[in-house]
């Protein structure tokens, strides 16, 4: 990972896509013949490593689409604190939309659309505000460019926005499609999707994706151990109410 995954390089990635003669624009007005970007933050580990990138973008008076998992392990959507976070995403002006763990639910096909509607009126609730778009978690070959859509909602894979326009994103924590600067739909003129998961960017300083993922096991931990604290007296009189996280070595 390179010095351009930090909040002060996710400044100059949008800024840059703007100086090069991009306007920012949503799901439903981007244009695949346009200079168009469409700014997607799928949230993957973390609700709270995407404010501050949300407050970046609001900064430069730009809007993004903020997709939110509602079966991972990592956060719950339902939190009062994840609520609230979102609630401040919104209040933004940005986009929430569902990021749908599509592989739940390949065993039963005729379910799907069922179960993505299922989810969304769930993320209505968590969320407050109508669910217009979905992406998918680690999708499966078959998703990918399929045109029709999911529980009658636009969906990121569709061709509009995966081949008639460019495609760029940061998965695994490195651009697995070239730099955006470098992706061929700007010396062509077309839009582009540019695709960022806000854990590898919510820092000011530069570290590889284990690195990062170690320093969010170990918020995690802290977290966890404080909420065990606050709900269970053996704990905390054992612990005291501030317990302190895991090394990254510990298990």
């Amino acid at each position: 990972m390179t010095a351009d995954f930090t909040l002060a390089g996710y400044h100059a990635l949008v800024e840059g896509l703007l100086g090069r003669g991009y306007k920012v624009a949503g799901y439903g007005d981007a244009d695949p013949a346009a200079r168009h970007l469409i700014l997607r933050h799928d949230l993957d580990m973390s609700i709270d490593a995407a404010l501050p990138l949300a407050r970046i973008e609001t900064a430069l008076g730009v809007k993004a689409s903020y997709f939110v998992l509602l079966r991972g392990e990592t956060y719950n959507p339902w939190t009062a604190a994840a609520g609230d976070k979102l609630r401040q995403i919104l209040d933004l002006g940005h986009e929430i939309g569902l990021h749908l763990d599509a592989s739940l639910y390949s065993k039963d096909p005729a379910a799907f659309d069922r179960a993505a509607a299922q989810e969304c009126d769930a993320l209505v609730a968590v969320a407050g505000t109508a669910i217009e778009t979905v992406s998918f978690h680690r999708p499966a070959e078959k998703l990918l460019g399929r045109d029709a859509a999911i529980a009658g909602r636009r969906h990121t894979y569709q061709p509009r926005y995966f081949s008639e326009m460019g495609y760029c994103s940061d998965s695994r924590g490195e651009w697995r499609h070239g730099h955006p600067f470098d992706h061929p739909a700007l010396a062509e003129g077309r839009a582009l999707q540019l695709l960022t998961h806000p854990i590898w960017w919510n820092r000011d300083d530069a570290a590889d994706p284990v690195q990062v993922l170690d320093r969010f096991r170990i918020e995690r931990d802290k977290a966890l151990a404080v909420a065990l604290s606050a709900n269970c007296l053996p704990y905390r009189e054992a612990r005291g109410d501030n317990p302190g996280p895991l090394s990254a070595n510990d298990e």
